[in-house]
């Protein structure tokens, strides 16, 4: 399995391996979103990873609709974030953080009663917890001006900037998982007749002025960018998903991004999706990261057949800080404690241990 590690440019970064941490939400960050000590040590602890890419970090007030989530919308949690920097960095390890709105799966408990943003009228399936409990079921969202769209697009240019100076390496934009840019994207929860739906074009036009902004501002070598293009988290979908995650990789061609990071597991036997990732390997000319369920075999295979330049690892991380040296002696796998997966304290984060 030498190929996991390989060393590897991404961006302007040289990195020891090809074994990635993928963002994982864990709530720790409190009521006001601020990066402690606590996730300081998370993520120092896993640093070994080629690159770790944290977790989803809220761009803007309006967009932060999961409990106890960070954000990077003010100094104090830039601050926070400039401490993790500062501990992955130490261990001698590299981060990125993932920019994040969350769009109609915001609840309006989160926003004072005042409905949450999206595409367009379109409510989404399922229920989150909020400050007000469990299970509150998503409401009806209210679609975006022109205007506040440009809004939104600079929240992600502010954060990037913020991220940057915290000491962080870079940032991914977060447009998979049915949140804002992908509601957006997709033609399910996108019903405009504007400039920004309608055409395939049309509906990536937020993606791409998220991008380009945000690739101006803190340069295109530190920006990544997510996809799901076979997700359908919250009852989203596309009708033309081929076409349009196709359309969606092409167009990011022109902005020679640190990479493309693509979550797709392979569809069972009663799926009529198609898998995607293969095309999109194709039509995508830069470096080009896969997750969804990989083991190390799998990932070992990915690489050599030219399926993707790194594999990304979400839930191994969680119960394996030293996941790369576990890879490397073929040793077992700790499992996680989903019971842990968003409580607020130690317990289940950081007192996994080493082999």
């Amino acid at each position: 399995m030498n190929a996991l590690f390989n060393p590897m440019k991404l961006g302007k970064l040289s990195l020891n391996n090809r074994i990635i941490m993928a963002p994982l939400t864990r709530g720790r960050a409190g009521s006001n979103g601020v990066p402690g000590e606590l996730m300081a040590q998370y993520y120092a602890q896993r640093a070994s990873a080629g690159l770790i890419i944290a977790e989803a970090t809220a761009v803007s007030e309006d967009g932060r609709g999961w409990l106890n989530s960070p954000g990077m919308f003010n100094d104090q949690q830039a601050a926070g974030w400039q401490q993790v920097a500062q501990a992955v960095h130490k261990a001698e390890g590299k981060i990125f953080v993932q920019l994040w709105h969350m769009g109609a799966a915001v609840h309006p408990d989160f926003l004072k009663g005042q409905a949450a943003v999206s595409a367009s009228r379109v409510k989404l399936n399922g229920q989150l917890t909020t400050p007000k409990g469990r299970d509150r079921s998503f409401e009806t969202p209210r679609p975006l001006t022109i205007s506040e769209i440009k809004i939104q697009v600079q929240n992600f240019v502010q954060a990037a900037r913020r991220a940057i100076d915290a000491g962080l390496d870079g940032v991914e934009i977060h447009a998979a998982n049915g949140f804002l840019i992908d509601q957006f994207t997709r033609d399910s929860s996108n019903q405009r007749n504007d400039e920004y739906g309608g055409s395939i074009d049309n509906r990536l036009r937020f993606m791409r002025e998220v991008v380009a902004a945000v690739c101006s501002e803190i340069g295109s070598e530190r920006v990544g960018i997510r996809l799901s293009p076979t997700n359908s988290t919250w009852g989203i979908s596309d009708s033309q998903y081929q076409h349009t995650f196709s359309e969606a990789v092409e167009q990011l061609n022109e902005f020679s991004l640190a990479y493309v990071h693509v979550l797709e597991s392979k569809p069972n036997e009663e799926s009529n999706m198609e898998y995607l990732t293969p095309r999109l390997r194709e039509k995508y000319s830069g470096v080009l990261l896969a997750n969804g369920g990989y083991s190390a075999a799998s990932a070992h295979e990915a690489l050599n057949s030219n399926l993707a330049d790194a594999v990304t690892f979400g839930m191994p991380f969680i119960a394996n800080p030293d996941l790369v040296a576990r890879f490397k002696e073929n040793a077992p796998l700790s499992e996680a404690d989903s019971t842990r997966f968003y409580s607020t304290g130690a317990e289940g984060y950081v007192d996994y241990l080493p082999m």
